[in-house]
């Protein structure tokens, strides 16, 4: 594993030793150095799950049904980060699977890539009542999670999809259209900013450039 993931095993294992119920961190044979990096890796994302479910930092987990970790491929160069869950979202417990999440599909499977071979997260894990944009302290409560998800991926290419993904991220405020301008670096990762597929939905003038973006995330992984 990489030095980023062992800091996440040692933090995970630190966890587990207070709440042992909750917690399950696989150790590693010597014997099975190989495999046991395989399992560790998945009680490490099992721990996170788990760590996300629990989580109580701000009052949104009062008014969702459940939380919505990060979900797909774990190893992929390419990971997409929205908003916050929606309704459907809220529901099932997994990110953009409403509206929004098949038009997603739509667009990756236009640049030829496969959803289930991508990682897509947001934002806050909690749904928003009535879908209100999440608030400053309410993301940044919740970036740790994104961020152990990030780094626990290392996708080479991160795509953010609509403004509010963009501001947290990066932790600055800009217009969509100034940051769309330029590619920008997040630890190891390019970001390639873009619209969310709900603005596409609302907004037929937003389908040119959110496809020139897509043509350009396509290009950025073949040169990866």
């Amino acid at each position: 594993m990489s030095g980023i993931s062992e800091k996440l095993v040692k933090y995970f294992e630190q966890q587990s030793e207070i709440y042992p119920d909750e917690l399950y961190l696989a150790s590693e044979s010597s014997q099975e150095q190989q495999n046991g990096e395989v399992n560790q890796s998945e009680s490490v994302w099992e721990s996170l799950r788990k760590e996300i479910r629990l989580c109580e930092k701000c009052d949104l987990y009062k008014q969702c049904n459940q939380k919505v970790p990060g979900y797909g491929q774990k190893n992929t160069d390419l990971m997409l980060i929205g908003e916050a869950p929606g309704r459907e979202e809220d529901k099932q417990g997994k990110p953009f699977v409403g509206k929004s999440g098949q038009l997603l599909t739509k667009i990756l499977n236009a640049i030829e890539l496969d959803r289930e071979n991508v990682f897509i997260s947001n934002i806050v894990k909690c749904r928003p009542p009535n879908n209100r944009n999440p608030h400053k302290d309410e993301e940044g409560k919740c970036l740790d999670w994104l961020e152990m998800e990030i780094d626990l991926v290392e996708p080479k290419i991160i795509v953010t999809l609509g403004l509010t993904a963009i501001n947290a991220l990066m932790d600055d405020k800009k217009r969509l259209k100034d940051w769309r301008e330029e590619d920008y670096q997040y630890k190891n990762s390019i970001v390639i900013p873009t619209y969310h597929p709900s603005a596409l939905l609302q907004n037929q003038n937003y389908k040119r450039p959110t496809w020139e973006d897509f043509k350009k995330v396509r290009k950025r992984l073949e040169e990866v």
